[in-house]
C-alpha cells in the first residue's frame, strides 16, 4: 500500500512538473482583472526588454555672413542681444565690466566697471534689466538696461559661469554639467537639469543662450557649442565652430553667443578675440 502511494505520489508529482514547464515555455497569462477588463500578458524572459535609445547628437557646420569689429580687451563671459542692442559682460581680475556694444563698428557705446573684487561672467535680459553674475564671489547685479544704472543685487550659491532666459525662467551655468532655474523675480533655484549627450555628463558648461526652444552653450575650452533641450537635459546637437578663429593664448577661448529673436540672427566671439561673427549653421551631411 504505501508503494503504491510512494509511486501514485510520484506520477502525480511528474504532471505537475510537465505542467509547469509547459507553463514556463508558453508564457504567463494572468487572470482578468476585476471588472471584466484582461490585464496584459506578461511574457518570462531571462533577458530585459530593450530600451529604445534617443537619436544621435546632431553635428552642424558654420557659414559666416558676417565678420565685426570686436574689443580685444574684452575678456567676453556673456553676451546678449535685446531690442537691437548688443550687451557684453567681461571679467578679468580688478577690470571686469558691464557694456552697450555698437555691432556695426564693435565700438562701445557704454560701460560700467565692477568693483575690483568682483568678476564679471554671465549676463541676460529680462523685461527691462539686465542680470550679470559674477564668478566666485555668490553675487549677482541687475541693472536698468535703458542706463546701465544699477537697480540691485542678489545671492547665489555656488560659482557663476554663463546666464540666459527662457520666457519664464533664469538658466545658469557653473562649469559642470548642470542647468540651474531661477525665479527671475526672488532669483531662488527652482529647479536643476543634468546635461548629458546619450549617458555621458558633459562638463564646462558656460556661456548661454536661449535658441528657439533649446539652450545653446560654449564649452569651455572647446571649438564648440552644444545645443540642449532643457526639459530633459539631452544634448540635440553640436555646432563645429573649428576654423573660425585661431586663438593666440591658451584663454583665447571661444565664449560669447548672442541671437537676435528678432531677425533670427546669430552672433559667436571670445575671449580677446579681434572679431564678432554673424552665422547660420546647417547639418553637415
Amino acid at each position: 500500500m504505501k508503494k503504491l502511494y510512494i509511486a501514485g505520489s510520484l506520477a502525480l508529482l511528474a504532471v505537475l512538473c510537465v505542467g509547469l514547464l509547459g507553463f514556463y515555455l508558453s508564457g504567463l497569462t494572468l487572470p482578468a482583472a476585476p471588472g471584466g477588463s484582461p490585464t496584459p500578458t506578461a511574457t518570462l524572459s531571462r533577458y530585459p526588454t530593450p530600451t529604445s535609445s534617443s537619436n544621435p547628437p546632431v553635428t552642424y557646420t558654420y557659414t559666416v555672413l558676417n565678420t565685426y569689429r570686436h574689443d580685444t580687451s574684452a575678456f567676453t563671459e556673456g553676451l546678449v542681444f535685446d531690442k537691437g542692442t548688443l550687451y557684453e559682460s567681461t571679467g578679468l581680475n580688478g577690470v571686469s565690466s558691464l557694456r552697450r556694444v555698437d555691432v556695426s563698428t564693435g565700438a562701445v557705446v557704454q560701460q560700467v566697471n565692477l568693483d575690483a573684487q568682483y568678476f564679471g561672467e554671465g549676463i541676460t535680459a529680462v523685461n527691462d534689466s539686465l542680470i550679470q553674475l559674477t564668478w566666485q564671489s555668490g553675487f549677482g547685479f541687475v541693472y536698468a538696461e535703458n542706463t546701465l544704472a544699477l537697480k540691485g543685487n542678489f545671492t547665489f550659491a555656488g560659482e557663476g559661469w554663463g546666464l540666459t532666459y527662457d520666457g519664464s525662467r533664469l538658466i545658469m551655468s557653473n562649469g559642470s554639467s548642470t542647468l540651474t532655474f531661477l525665479d527671475p523675480t526672488s532669483f531662488r533655484p527652482i529647479g536643476t537639469v543634468n546635461v548629458h549627450d546619450d549617458d555621458t555628463p558633459v562638463v564646462n558648461l558656460n556661456e548661454l543662450e536661449y535658441v528657439n526652444g533649446d539652450v545653446y552653450a560654449n564649452i569651455w575650452m572647446q571649438q564648440k557649442i552644444a545645443i540642449i533641450n532643457p526639459q530633459t537635459g539631452q544634448v540635440k546637437g553640436y555646432i563645429d565652430l573649428s576654423g573660425i578663429y585661431q586663438p593666440h593664448g591658451s584663454d583665447d577661448v571661444l565664449n560669447g553667443i548672442a541671437y537676435d529673436q528678432t531677425t533670427g540672427r546669430l552672433f559667436v566671439t571670445g575671449k580677446t578675440w579681434p572679431n564678432l561673427y554673424e552665422i547660420t549653421i546647417t547639418p553637415k551631411s
